[in-house]
């Protein structure tokens, strides 16, 4: 039997993971704190849950794209937000397994109630300072990318 990697998943390849997020800053912190990180990793973005949706359906120009090990899924965005590309997600039989992991700045109770009643794997509330943010960002990698082990890579 082929011992586990290091990131606890039996994974010979880097991690795949979408983030869909149309914060720029957020979006360059995020890459900062995973290329930092101790668990090889591809980040893919999209900038709305228009584009994220494409991506997972592998539409248009995302018609050869790896489909994701995790989704990294802010809430508040243009086109359409994180509420309606969660209920999608939840909704496909080929999509439903991927864990997502909602990472918003919104902290209302009406929220966090909603992701969870639509299957979201956890909710966490992005923090305003950059190092605060940076030590959440190695938290979700820690747990989410080194002690969780992720379902198969494959259509469901």
């Amino acid at each position: 039997m082929k011992p586990l990697p290091k990131n606890g998943n039996a994974l010979e390849r880097p991690i795949e993971i979408l983030l869909v997020d149309d914060n720029p800053g957020d979006v360059r912190l995020t890459v900062e704190a995973l290329k930092e990180g101790k668990v090889r990793n591809n980040l893919h973005i999209a900038r709305d849950g228009v584009e994220a949706m494409e991506f997972l359906r592998r539409q248009g120009a995302y018609a050869a794209v790896p489909r994701p090990d995790i989704i990294l899924l802010d809430l508040n965005m243009p086109r359409k937000d994180g509420r309606e590309v969660l209920r999608e997600i939840k909704e496909a039989e080929d999509l439903r397994r991927i864990p997502v992991v909602i990472l918003t700045i919104s902290k209302g109770e009406e929220d966090i109630l909603e992701t969870y009643n639509h299957h979201a794997n956890c909710y966490i509330s992005k923090p305003i300072q950059m190092d605060e943010f940076l030590k959440v960002m190695r938290s979700i990698e820690n747990f989410w990318l080194t002690i969780v082990t992720l379902p198969p890579n494959r259509a469901c």
